[in-house]
């Protein structure tokens, strides 16, 4: 999935120059939790809405650069890992680096949501199967193959909850019913958390997305 057709450059980036009066209005006049700061297109961080109220107005940027947040993702990285780098920063902007370090752009959390609610994962109709099974016991070629072989389709997979030396693994599936599919993963030695042919989970992360975007654009 390409991505790189969201890269936005609506809020130009901070100089170190820029007095901290200046930032306020411009955190003022959007809905970024943070503003990168670049030099000669290098990106030196990001600078929080939060942590600019409480500095001086009649300083500049240059004065802070010990308080800004050094995050970012690569022009290469895929939109899975970045919507994991949203959460990991507790950030809904990204800055975003060439291959050659130089600042190109960020991504919007609410553009890499968009993505999401596109996959089949959300859109295909189809049934919610969570298993778990032991850290070195599983594999997902396995459950690939478990799922085929009832002439399932497996239109999506992930780890949902890694503890205690077990692995639970949440999937959607579609084109049959699940009970054969349960039955095979028994044999195979899988707990069965939950299995669900109504599509309420996947409602409900659609429901949780939908807010997201409506709190965004708040």
């Amino acid at each position: 999935m390409n991505i790189h057709s969201y890269i936005n450059n609506d809020v130009l980036p901070l100089l170190p120059n820029y007095p901290v009066k200046m930032v306020r209005g411009m955190f003022s006049n959007c809905t970024n939790t943070h503003i990168p700061v670049v030099e000669d297109n290098r990106l030196l961080g990001n600078i929080s809405e939060d942590d600019v109220q409480g500095f001086d107005p009649d300083k500049k940027i240059s004065d802070y650069l010990y308080a800004l947040d050094l995050f970012y993702v690569q022009k290469s990285t895929n939109w899975l890992d970045v919507l994991e780098a949203f959460a990991k920063f507790n950030s809904n902007i990204l800055p975003i680096l060439d291959e050659n370090s130089i600042y190109v752009g960020y991504y919007e959390l609410i553009d890499i949501m968009s993505l999401f609610k596109e996959t089949p994962f959300l859109n295909e109709p189809g049934g919610i199967l969570i298993v778990e099974k032991g850290h070195t016991d599983y594999s997902f070629s396995e459950i690939s193959q478990i799922v085929e072989s009832n002439d399932g389709k497996l239109l999506g997979a992930f780890i949902s909850n890694d503890a205690e030396d077990v692995t639970q693994i949440t999937m959607k599936i579609g084109n049959i019913g699940l009970n054969n599919i349960i039955q095979t993963f028994r044999r195979y030695n899988y707990n069965i958390v939950s299995g669900n042919e109504e599509d309420s989970y996947i409602e409900g992360l659609k429901l949780r997305s939908d807010y997201l975007n409506k709190f965004l654009k708040i």
